[in-house]
């Protein structure tokens, strides 16, 4: 979907490292794949970070806010305009992140009830690398 751009393009084919998150934890502005209906569902998204666990994530005038203190996110194509949940300061528990599309004007991710924080059980790994289309072959970050 277009969820992802300017980074990630519809269609484009991914390398993801299942592997590295059982040694290291997942941190902000990583790219993710995640279940966002727990992994019994083959339904799957890919967000970046934003906020990690325990930290309290608000979005207010399309600004991110960690913990009181705006992020310099240069990540979003736009500015947001829909703070969602997040409108009200979201406090995540020691294994939640709290995750966005770089596309904010079209994204569907934790700003709504029905996605919410991501817990660390249901990320499946980091995409790491485009391997498609080959003009645009190389790292993602």
């Amino acid at each position: 979907g277009t969820s992802m751009e300017d980074t990630l393009h519809n269609n484009e084919s991914l390398l993801v490292d299942k592997l590295s998150y059982h040694f290291t934890d997942p941190e902000r502005y990583d790219i993710i794949v995640f279940y966002p209906h727990g992994k019994k569902s083959d339904e799957y998204y890919v967000k970046r970070i934003i906020g990690l666990p325990g930290e309290t994530v608000q979005i207010n005038d399309s600004g991110i806010y960690i913990n009181g203190s705006l992020i310099n996110d240069n990540y979003g194509k736009a500015p947001i305009t829909y703070p969602g949940i997040a409108k009200e300061p979201i406090t995540l528990s020691e294994d939640e992140y709290f995750v966005l599309g770089d596309n904010r004007q079209s994204s569907f991710d934790s700003r709504y009830s029905n996605i919410g924080p991501v817990s660390r059980g249901n990320i499946a790994g980091e995409v790491r690398f485009r391997i498609l289309p080959v003009n645009r072959f190389g790292p993602v970050n």
